[in-house]
């Protein structure tokens, strides 16, 4: 990716996420341009193939926008026996079999009197560069502006509505992931000359991240730090002004006296404490 400021091209990482609990998987840092099929299927592969390795019997499924939605990674998923959902880009011919469906939408909403009205259609579909057919998710959705269709594709089954709505963009939830790494874990410094140099600390941002997770992870689950971005957990638990005297067995910490959240640290490290290394 260009970088008008150092007139220069820079890197830019790829993050998988864990959705359920928000750990990071893998943070690769690559150049700064969209992945072929072939090098994301290549990465896919890779933690596919690792996490299988320890946890043989865990169900895989992958969720990504439509830089991803290409022919190598759903064969990859498929052969592997993963379930995927991706962004599906338009194109000519999936706007012509999307057409009956808005004109259907926008009738609707006519009759309906509403502002806006939004619809749910599947169907099979296979592209030209595709091995076999897949199921193609539609959500048309029609308002005075006009009508707007958006395509998914996916080996998953259910309903289209709750495939798109409840699993897809669910994807949203990543977005506050990637941010978490690189807002507040400052990980977008990567102002080394070498591949290497950056890489490393964009490893090092990861164990930032986890170290963040963990301790957001340790406060109670109806506490209002469960939910507290990872800026507001260091400045209220990390960049605390403190004492610290160093004995021959441990090193001692003494906190001022007038920090308001004494209870909850203590609480948060124990938790920590107990899980052991």
């Amino acid at each position: 990716m260009f970088n008008a400021h150092y007139d220069n091209y820079c890197f830019q990482p790829i993050h998988i996420f864990e959705a359920a609990t928000a750990k990071p998987v893998l943070s690769l840092l690559r150049p700064g341009k969209r992945p072929s099929g072939k090098e994301a299927a290549g990465i896919l592969s890779h933690v596919i193939a690792r996490i299988q390795r320890n946890w043989p019997r865990v169900e895989i499924t992958v969720r990504g926008d439509g830089h991803y939605g290409t022919p190598e990674v759903m064969d990859l998923l498929e052969d592997r026996g993963c379930g995927y959902i991706f962004g599906l880009p338009g194109n000519a011919r999936l706007t012509r079999i999307g057409h009956p469906w808005c004109e259907d939408v926008a009738h609707r909403r006519v009759r309906s009197g509403k502002d806006k009205l939004r619809r749910f259609f599947q169907t099979g579909y296979r592209a030209g560069s595709w091995s076999r057919a897949r199921t193609v998710v539609a959500r048309v959705e029609a308002s005075s502006k006009g009508c707007d269709i958006r395509f998914i594709v996916t080996n998953l089954p259910g309903r289209s509505k709750v495939l798109y709505e409840r699993i897809y963009c669910a994807r949203g939830r990543m977005e506050n992931m990637i941010k978490e790494h690189k807002l507040y874990t400052r990980s977008d410094r990567t102002s080394c000359h070498r591949w290497e140099a950056n890489q490393f600390r964009l490893f090092l941002h990861t164990g930032a991240y986890w170290l963040l997770h963990q301790l957001r992870h340790a406060a109670p689950r109806r506490s209002p730090w469960r939910k507290a971005t990872f800026e507001t957990l260091r400045r209220a638990f990390l960049k605390i002004a403190v004492r610290i005297e160093e004995l021959k067995s441990r090193v001692k910490i003494a906190l001022p006296s007038a920090y308001p959240y004494q209870q909850a640290l203590i609480s948060m490290v124990g938790r920590v404490t107990a899980q052991g290394p």
